[in-house]
Order: C-alpha cells, then sequence, then structure tokens
C-alpha cells in the first residue's frame, strides 16, 4: 500500500512540475502609417498652412496563402502629384517620425506601384505580392545575401514637384529612374528597430 501512494504522490509531482507550452498565434493583418519627410511637407501636402489637415497614408496589409494584399490611402496631398511606392532596407525617419541622423542610405529597394492623387487630394492603391515577414531580395553578381525590405515609402515621380522645397537633382526611385525626394515613409519598431512589414521579434 505505501508504494502505491509513494507512486501516486512521484505522478502527482511530475504532473504538476510540466509546464505548457507557449505558441504565439501568425498576425495576420495590420495597419500602420507613413511619415512626411520635413523638408518637403508643404510640396506634398493640400493645406500646407493648416497643421489640423497634415498629408495621411495609411496602409492595410492582409497575410494571404500564396501572397498578401495591401491597400494604401493617402489623403490631404496636394491634387494631381504623382509618386512611385518602394518597399526598402531602411527608413529615413526614426521610431518617433523625426530625420534619423546615423541614415545613409534606403539600402535595397524593390519598385511595386505608382500613386497619383486625384482631385480631391486622395489615392487608393492595391498591390499583391509577398510582404509580411519574408519580403527579401538578392544578387549573387554583387554578393548581397538575401536582404528584407521591411519598410514602405513613396517618391515623388516628378522632382520638379518638389523644387519649391529646395530639392536639386534626382533620384533613381521610378520607372525611368529620374525620381524626386522622398515622401512618406513607414518608421522602424522602437524595439526591434525593423520596419512594419516585420511581424515578428525577428525575421529572417
Amino acid at each position: 500500500m505505501r508504494s502505491f501512494w509513494l507512486l501516486a504522490a512521484m505522478v502527482t509531482l511530475s504532473v504538476t512540475f510540466v509546464r505548457p507550452v507557449v505558441t504565439f498565434a501568425q498576425v495576420d493583418e495590420i495597419h500602420f502609417n507613413l511619415f512626411p519627410i520635413p523638408s518637403i511637407l508643404k510640396c506634398l501636402a493640400r493645406f500646407p498652412d493648416d497643421p489640423s489637415r497634415p498629408p495621411l497614408a495609411e496602409a492595410r496589409i492582409e497575410r494571404g496563402v500564396n501572397n498578401d494584399k495591401l491597400k494604401l490611402f493617402l489623403r490631404n496631398i496636394k491634387p494631381g502629384l504623382a509618386f512611385d511606392l518602394f518597399t526598402v532596407q531602411r527608413s529615413r525617419l526614426l521610431a518617433n517620425g523625426s530625420l534619423d541622423p546615423a541614415f545613409t542610405n534606403f539600402g535595397l529597394a524593390w519598385y511595386q506601384s505608382d500613386l497619383e492623387a486625384d482631385s480631391g487630394g486622395a489615392e487608393t492603391v492595391l498591390v499583391r505580392t509577398i510582404l509580411l515577414d519574408q519580403i527579401f531580395g538578392f544578387d549573387p553578381d554583387v554578393a548581397l545575401a538575401p536582404t528584407n525590405t521591411f519598410h514602405l515609402g513613396f517618391w515623388f515621380n516628378d522632382p520638379n514637384d518638389a523644387t519649391a522645397c529646395g530639392f536639386t537633382g534626382f533620384t533613381p526611385f521610378n520607372g525611368e529612374h529620374h525620381a524626386g525626394p522622398l515622401a512618406m515613409i513607414s518608421v522602424p519598431d522602437p524595439v526591434t528597430h525593423l520596419g512594419p512589414l516585420c511581424t515578428k521579434a525577428s525575421c529572417p
């Protein structure tokens, strides 16, 4: 009988100290805003002298089976402006939306879509591609290892649209490789320092 109770106590203790396996649910939908570059704000805004109606860009992304769906909504943009949308490796901004003083370049960039503000200063664009957690590129010819592009931003299509804000020259961010400056971009997570297209604590 004593052996029976000893065995029962051992089983009870073994059950007591077994820790459950904790799993984290996959994030299947995210929302985030893009932030304007301060130096070109007046060239971007539909209401440049009204801080209560700033330019807005909201991204909504749904994870899919074979690819993901991005909807980007623009509001309060100067009517008629055209832009080029990219995913990029690095943001120009810090997590609080201010300029990153250590910024050097955007790293790897992927061209995703064109944008154009309508007569009301709005635009909605839909993009289907791999976005959440796995968007990357690589190029063995230049020894570029697989590199993620977890930030989303758009550039002025015409450099002349930003000259009134002091911009000169051009950038390669359109189909003709002759675009204007960055208009708006996502900011990094304050903890992981990764762009919002990575929904986990770390991504490959």
